[in-house]
This record gives C-alpha cells, structure tokens and sequence, in this order.
C-alpha cells in the first residue's frame, strides 16, 4: 500500500461517494414516504446519463454552444427529464397498487426496472457504445494543491451535490411542501385525514428523488467519460441502496453520510491492493449494517430494511 497515496484516494472516494449520496437520497426519500424501496432508481440514474449524452452529443450544436452554458443545459435537461420519468413511473406503476401487498408493490419495482433496462437497450445507442467526449468537460483541469490533484470536474460534482442537498434540506425543512412531506413520512393515513394531499406529496418526492439520480448520472459520465449502455445503473443503484441503508433508510442527513463512507470504502479497497473486490465491498457492509443494526446508523429499528 502506497501511504502516500491516501489522501489522493480519499478525495477520489468523497467525490464518488458524493455521487453515490444524490442517488441514495432518492431512495431514502421514496422509502420515507412510501415505505417503498424503488429499485428503479438505478435506472432513472442511467437515464439522466443518456439525456446528457444526447444533449451533448446529438441535440445540440456543442461547437456552436459556449460550454459552460452546455453543461448548464446538460444537467437541467436530465434532471429535468428524469423527474418526468420518475412522475410517470409513479403514477402508472406505483400509484395502482398502493393499498397492495408490500410485496406486490416490491415485485412491480423490479419489473420496471428490467423494463427500463430493456427499453433502453431498444431505444438508447448501445453499440458501439457511446460516451460523451472529453472536450464538453471543460472542467477536466488539475488543480495541484499539498501533494493532491484535484480536477476541477471533481470540484464541481462536490460543489454541485452540495448546492442540491443544501437545497434539499431547507426545502424538506423550511417549506410548507416539505412539512407535509415529514408529516405523510410518520403516518400515511393520519396526514390525509388532516388535510394533506397525499397523492401531491408522493409526486413531488418522486420529481425531486429522480431528479437528484438525473444529475448524479449526468455529472458522472460527464466527469469519467464513463461508456454507457442499459445496464450501467444497476451497480450504482446498488451501491446507493446499501448507503441509504447504512445511513438509516427515510433519513436524508443518513443518506449522505452512507454514500461518502461508501465511496472511500469501495476506493480505499482499491488503494490495499484489492480493486477486483471495490463491488463486493458493498454487500460487504450490507451483511454487516443487517447484522448488527438493522436501522443502519441514523435511524432506528422501526425502520429497519
């Protein structure tokens, strides 16, 4: 193990473990509100990554565009779009079965994301296999600060997260729409009979969970030039659940605190030598968080996966 290396790592690991936060926190919100575990949440990830790959590369003009407005206009587009999705997923697939088994609702979850996957794989570009080129990120810059270099794309999905969670919380916390959020959260039934429209709230977790994978799918294949194709939410999904799940599922500040550990974890694991476990080491900690504290370790054990 190079020592040295450390802290280069860990700043790699807080920027992927940001990454990994914008998409836990859809599935925290989600569950919070509708004790419903979306496993499709991956997919709306792979979806905001598509949308700011055609964005880029085939809907606009990027020699023509300034390129800072084009990653502007990259971000709003997936995020913009992966919360129309995430709405009509919502409404035609969750909504139905509401008053359904859990396991009905977790069965269907499933299902509409192998349906993404494979509608993707109909609709998308996948061979070859598309990424969107270095010259939109024009934030690839180093930056070389006490024996670490930092890219400014890096900078940028941390300053970006950052803004969107701050964003985040002042609305769950400070809003009349948030409030009610807190409110169908601890009871379902108690909050409709007082007057809170449920339905309204449902929608607009949905808007902003899916839009949070949207940005976080959008900043990662424009950062790493990551290859996309259907499936590539699946891993990340994944990864995101297993932080929701550290951090307390239902529990927005949790959710953030799990995607930073899960990010220095899986690139410590590569830094000791072992990058062919940096996947494993997600189900690493699942195994353990349901071992010895099932309500991951901001939430309590009424709220245990």
């Amino acid at each position: 193990m190079d020592w040295g290396q450390l802290p280069q790592q860990l700043v790699n690991g807080v920027q992927l473990g940001a990454v990994y936060a914008l998409i836990a926190l859809g599935y925290t919100m989600v569950y919070g509100v509708l004790r419903l575990i979306n496993f499709a949440h991956g997919d709306i990830y792979m979806v905001g990554a598509y949308f700011a790959y055609y964005t880029a590369m085939v809907w606009f003009n990027r020699m023509t565009m300034n390129p800072y407005v084009m990653l502007i206009a990259m971000l709003l587009i997936a995020m913009v779009g992966c919360a129309i999705l995430g709405v009509i997923i919502e409404r035609l697939a969750y909504r139905p079965l509401r008053n359904a088994p859990r396991i009905s609702v977790l069965i269907t979850a499933v299902g509409v994301s192998l349906f993404l996957e494979y509608t993707g794989r109909l609709i998308f570009q996948t061979s070859p296999q598309p990424s969107i080129v270095e010259e939109v990120n024009v934030l690839a810059k180093p930056i070389h600060f006490a024996g670490i270099t930092i890219q400014q794309s890096q900078l940028a999905v941390l300053g970006v997260t950052l803004v969107l969670m701050t964003g985040l919380w002042i609305f769950v916390t400070k809003t009349t729409m948030g409030r009610a959020m807190r409110a169908v959260s601890h009871d379902f039934a108690t909050a409709s009979l007082m007057g809170v429209n449920v339905d309204r709230v449902v929608v607009v977790t949905f808007v902003i969970g899916s839009s949070l994978a949207g940005a976080a799918g959008m900043m990662n294949a424009t950062a790493f030039g990551q290859p996309l194709q259907p499936f590539i939410g699946l891993i990340p999904g994944v990864k995101a659940f297993v932080a929701a799940v550290l951090g307390g599922i239902g529990n927005i500040p949790g959710a953030v605190v799990g995607g930073l550990i899960m990010g220095c974890a899986e690139v410590l694991v590569v830094w000791a030598g072992y990058a062919g476990y940096r996947d494993a080491v997600a189900f690493v900690i699942l195994i353990v968080i349901l071992l010895f504290r099932p309500g991951g370790l901001f939430g309590s054990t009424a709220d245990k996966v």
